[in-house]
């Protein structure tokens, strides 16, 4: 890479070894570049080539040069590089917390499907580092964040390793808000669909002629909660799927379960809790009751930590300021004026963008 500063811009061109290597990093037809420009509007982008130049004010053009090159190297150590990598990416490049994108995006958990299992944020990376380090785990975080979806590859990975001689995944059978009276069919067929998250995302890791073999051989077992009553559960992975669900009593009887060569991991959403009115979540309760417990690890993710779709951390968010919006004490005068105050900031920074639409797609 050749770079000069003219002035208070920046000149620089990044060069790929071979198109493949272009095209691996940048995504076809360039599709990559376009958010990093999106991003860093005062650059410019230019592909020519297996050389990209990069100009523009210097700061930003720094920021789009470590973007790229650091895109760069993670596709160079296999990582498909998508647009949510690279938003991934600019996240942690512009945060304080991580010097080493390639130690979070480059993690490989699991392969299965012919995809890799990877954490793709900061604090996602510290729950797998969390579980691999201790033996009881709680992931709480809202919707989204992959707690469960990594705690699963864990499993699966320790499984395949030959770590543990089953994976045990349970969940409470609470309804969602909904009252759905008497359901037909066998005990199966009425808590399956509490369970049907589970089975979704092991037919993402494994191969769909292989889980019905397993689930037969007991060596992956489903099952809802009350079912771990009077059990020691020995050289199993097991996972407690939406835990805020379950009641401080229930949360007790399910940790206890724990035997000689097993690892439990705990997730849920206290934003969540289905349970009827006025029963006390055993998640909201754990941390409290477990602080400095050796051995077991808490770890929080938050809305930055969404990898569905880019709403969903919207959502998220819009949802966390609502329920600070409810404190009474909470001062709307003020929160109207950091509003308007980033809307100002948004129309300097889109000078042609109505503010009614731009808020509106933030």
């Amino acid at each position: 890479m050749s770079q000069a500063d003219q002035g208070r811009g920046t000149d620089a061109v990044v060069s790929f070894e071979t198109s493949d290597q272009m095209v691996a990093t940048l995504g076809a037809h360039d599709e990559l570049l376009r958010v990093i420009g999106g991003a860093y509007p005062g650059v410019e982008l230019h592909a020519r080539g297996n050389e990209l130049r990069v100009t523009g004010e210097a700061i930003s053009a720094h920021k789009a040069l470590r973007v790229i090159t650091e895109a760069r190297a993670l596709a160079d150590r296999g990582t498909r590089i998508s647009a949510q990598t690279i938003e991934q990416l600019i996240r942690m490049l512009e945060g304080t917390n991580s010097n080493d994108p390639q130690s979070v995006l480059g993690l490989k958990i699991l392969s299965g499907r012919g995809k890799a299992i990877r954490p793709k944020t900061v604090n996602q990376k510290s729950y797998v580092d969390a579980i691999d380090e201790n033996t009881v785990i709680f992931g709480v975080g809202p919707a989204g964040t992959g707690k469960t979806y990594l705690a699963m590859a864990k499993a699966v990975a320790a499984l395949q390793a030959k770590e543990v001689s089953r994976i045990i995944l349970t969940r409470p059978a609470v309804e969602a808000g909904e009252k759905l009276g008497f359901l037909p069919g066998t005990l199966t067929d009425k808590i399956d669909p509490y369970l049907r998250p589970l089975y979704d995302a092991l037919h993402d890791m494994l191969e769909p002629d292989s889980i019905p073999r397993l689930l037969a051989a007991g060596t992956i077992e489903v099952a809802p909660l009350a079912y771990m009553r009077g059990r020691t559960l020995n050289d199993a992975f097991i996972i407690l799927d939406e835990a805020q669900n379950t009641t401080p009593e229930q949360m007790k009887m399910f940790l206890t379960r724990l035997g000689f060569g097993s690892k439990i991991v705990v997730t849920g959403d206290i934003t969540q809790i289905d349970l009827p009115g006025g029963t006390k979540s055993g998640l909201r309760v754990v941390a409290e009751i477990l602080e400095g417990v050796d051995d077991i690890a808490f770890c929080e993710l938050d809305a930055t930590d969404v990898v569905r779709h880019r709403l969903v951390g919207a959502i998220v968010s819009a949802y966390e300021r609502w329920s600070v919006r409810q404190d009474p004490n909470f001062n709307r005068s003020a929160a109207r004026a950091r509003r308007a105050t980033s809307a100002r900031n948004k129309n300097v920074k889109n000078p042609g963008t109505k503010p009614n639409t731009q808020e509106n797609a933030s």
